[in-house]
């Protein structure tokens, strides 16, 4: 039952293509909802497709918030976005509605939900050195210099790697100490019902490759091609690192064929879903409700 001591706060999440926007979608039209953005990509709006947007159809069924609302000129981090989202989170309670928070970006939903790390802003110096490494090299610095994290993290993740090495030369605490130390969170004054879809692996690969290739027919290429004619979007702009972007640019430069630059992207997009999927099923609150086929019913009901 939901605490009637604290606003109720819906949260849909799973990996990428998992099917969770539709869910949002119903479940907003449930119990009179407003729909908001929880994925790193989707808050651009240059990528409505190859973000998987909702469409103007879908958005047009219920308020959808977030979607769509940065330049891609503009670096949108997990501070902001929580800040932004909080404060949608308050509007939408104000006026007597229920958020339904969506999305696949876990660093966002542990920023929104549990507090940010309070790291110092990095020396602009060792920030440029560490960006400049190769990730191999990065990461075996990392080793040494913050060995822990080395564990935690992906080898070949380029931006995690690269971050927690500069916090670590920068600040001389690694990125773990500073995380434990969250302040800001909301979810401490909320009833938070969480919902996590899990699909079948081979379902969820399926639909990403699926995905893809509808993407490229559908307007990605349009998209990118539009993307890379901004003058003022500078080349390690988050947008243009974005799943689907650097193939379909290769292939615009004619350094990928089509069909290999849909294989790339499809490549990128299965990993991406399996990093979300091992997150999602490792990092959750005991409570929250984490399936590969939902009971939608006793969901809605416990909600509303």
């Amino acid at each position: 039952m939901p605490n009637p001591a604290k606003p109720r706060l819906a949260l849909i999440a799973g990996p990428t293509a998992s099917g969770k926007s539709a869910l949002a979608i119903e479940l907003a039209e449930e119990i009179g909802g407003t729909v908001i953005n929880a994925d790193a990509s989707q808050v651009y709006r240059d990528l409505r497709v190859l973000s998987a947007r909702p469409s103007p159809a879908d958005e047009a069924r219920v308020p959808h918030r977030l979607f769509g609302y940065v330049d891609g000129a503009e670096t949108c981090s997990a501070a902001r976005w929580a800040a932004d989202a909080a404060a949608e989170v308050r509007r939408v309670h104000a006026a007597g509605g229920v958020p339904v928070l969506v999305g696949g970006t876990g660093l966002y939903l542990r920023t929104l939900l549990d507090g940010i790390a309070p790291v110092p802003e990095i020396d602009a110096d060792v920030r440029a050195a560490v960006r400049a490494l190769a990730v191999a090299d990065a990461y075996a610095a990392l080793s040494r210099e913050d060995p822990a994290a080395a564990a935690r993290l992906n080898a070949r993740d380029t931006t995690r790697v690269a971050r927690a090495l500069e916090v670590v030369r920068s600040t001389g605490r690694p990125l773990a100490a500073w995380q434990a130390a969250r302040a800001g969170g909301i979810g401490d004054t909320l009833d938070v019902h969480g919902l996590v879809l899990l699909p079948d692996r081979d379902m969820l690969t399926a639909r990403c490759d699926a995905r893809l290739a509808r993407m490229f027919d559908e307007g990605g290429v349009e998209e990118v091609a539009t993307l890379l004619a901004r003058a003022d979007v500078p080349g390690d702009a988050p947008v243009r690192r974005a799943i689907g972007v650097p193939e379909i640019a290769a292939m615009l430069s004619g350094m990928l064929s089509r069909d290999d630059a849909l294989a790339s992207a499809q490549s990128a997009t299965r990993r991406y879903a399996k990093r979300q999927y091992t997150w999602f099923r490792n990092q959750l609150p005991e409570e929250w409700q984490c399936c590969t086929a939902p009971n939608l019913q006793l969901y809605f009901q416990k909600v509303g």
